[in-house]
C-alpha cells in the first residue's frame, strides 16, 4: 500500500492546457506537408526544449537563422505566434484541479517551460495561478524528466516525495518523478485521471 498522498502535482502542457505548435503556422506555411516538415527538421521539439531548459528566444532564433538562413521568416514566427498554440484549457482536467483545491489539497505545479511563455498562458488562463505555486524549468535551469528537477520542487515546496503524486502526459517525465521518491502517474484523460486518484485515496 501506497503511503497518504498529501501533495498533488500537475504537469501544465497537454495536461491543463492543451498547446500545438502547428496552429503558429496555418496561414505561414499552409501545406500540411511542408508545415510538418519544418516543424520536424527546423523549429522542432529538441530546439523548443532548449528553451524550456532556459536560452532565450533571441539566441535560439539566431542559431537556426544562421544555420537556415532561407527560413528566417518561419523561425521568428514560432515565438511570435506562440499565443496560438495554447488554444485551449482541458475543461475536465481543470474541473478536477479546482476539485482538488476545494477539497483542500495541496497542490503545486511543475512543468518544462520558457519562463515568459508561461507567463502568456497564465495570463490567458487564470486557473494556472490557482495552485500553491509552480516550478517552471525555464526559470530554474533544470528540465524533466532529469531527476534534480523534482528534488528542486520538493525542496521548494516542503513536499515529502513519498507523499507526493504526479500528473504528467509524457511518459519519460513520470519516470522521473519515480526515480526522484515520487508516486507519478501519466495523464491520458480525465477519466483515467480520476480512476488513478481514486486508486491513491485522494478525493476529488
Amino acid at each position: 500500500m501506497s503511503a497518504e498522498i498529501k501533495h498533488v502535482v500537475f504537469d501544465i502542457g497537454n495536461v491543463l492546457i492543451n498547446w500545438d505548435p502547428e496552429l503558429a503556422y496555418l496561414e505561414q506555411i499552409p501545406d500540411p506537408g511542408e508545415r510538418t516538415w519544418f516543424l520536424e527538421n527546423i523549429c522542432n521539439m529538441a530546439w523548443n526544449l532548449e528553451q524550456d531548459r532556459g536560452r532565450n528566444w533571441i539566441d535560439a532564433e539566431d542559431l537556426l537563422i544562421r544555420e537556415f538562413p532561407d527560413h528566417e521568416e518561419n523561425i521568428r514566427t514560432y515565438r511570435k505566434n506562440w499565443p496560438m498554440m495554447i488554444y485551449s484549457g482541458i475543461d475536465e482536467s481543470v474541473e478536477i484541479l479546482k476539485s482538488l483545491l476545494a477539497n483542500n489539497h495541496d497542490v503545486t505545479m511543475l512543468t518544462n517551460f520558457a519562463s515568459d511563455t508561461l507567463e502568456i498562458a497564465r495570463a490567458k488562463y487564470d486557473f494556472l495561478n490557482l495552485s500553491r505555486g509552480v516550478t517552471v524549468s525555464g526559470e530554474v535551469k533544470l528540465i524533466k524528466p532529469d531527476v534534480e528537477i523534482f528534488l528542486h520542487h520538493a525542496r521548494t515546496f516542503n513536499l515529502t516525495p513519498a507523499n507526493t503524486l504526479f500528473i504528467d502526459d509524457s511518459e519519460k517525465n513520470v519516470a522521473g518523478a519515480k526515480k526522484a521518491g515520487w508516486n507519478s502517474v501519466q495523464f491520458l484523460n480525465a477519466k483515467t485521471l480520476k480512476v488513478d486518484l481514486e486508486r491513491f485515496h485522494v478525493d476529488h
